[in-house]
């Protein structure tokens, strides 16, 4: 596979070990837990060579989220209230909706395609996304892009 420097947005639990350790590690130096790499790396179990390897690489989703676009799919019930619910979740983390798209239901589902901006005070954008995805009637939740 040639790198052409693509991004892929990957759940948590998929993630190798080591890339869980490297967040890890950022997290405690960004919040000044530690003072050097070497002590977060030691602190995590994690080599200095792979956190140098990876730090670059990895980070959260909501990370440099400030002033994105985010274009995300759900599956979801046709259900009175539901859709009011989803758009609910994301006005109250302070993101701009962009556009909407929902298509007719089909056997009592439904397609919805979301465009949202993340503004600079902006909540956390994995917390509202798993806070959708937890919603009663939501049957899938994917991120296509995210620019």
């Amino acid at each position: 596979m040639e790198n052409k420097g693509e991004y892929f947005v990957v759940r948590e639990k998929a993630l190798p070990e080591v890339l869980l350790k490297v967040v890890e590690a950022k997290n405690l130096l960004d919040k000044m837990k530690v003072n050097t790499v070497q002590e977060a790396t030691e602190q995590v179990g994690l080599s200095r060579s792979s956190f140098y390897k990876y730090k670059d690489d990895i980070f959260p989703f909501h990370e440099d989220a400030n002033g994105k676009t985010i274009t995300f799919v759900m599956q979801m019930d046709d259900e009175p209230g539901l859709l009011s619910q989803v758009l609910k979740k994301v006005a109250e983390s302070n993101i701009n909706i962009l556009t909407i798209n929902q298509t007719i239901p089909i056997n009592g589902i439904a397609s919805l395609t979301l465009s949202v901006e993340v503004l600079s005070g902006s909540k956390d954008i994995s917390q509202m996304l798993e806070e959708i995805e937890a919603e009663k009637g939501i049957h899938y939740l994917k991120v296509l892009s995210k620019s």
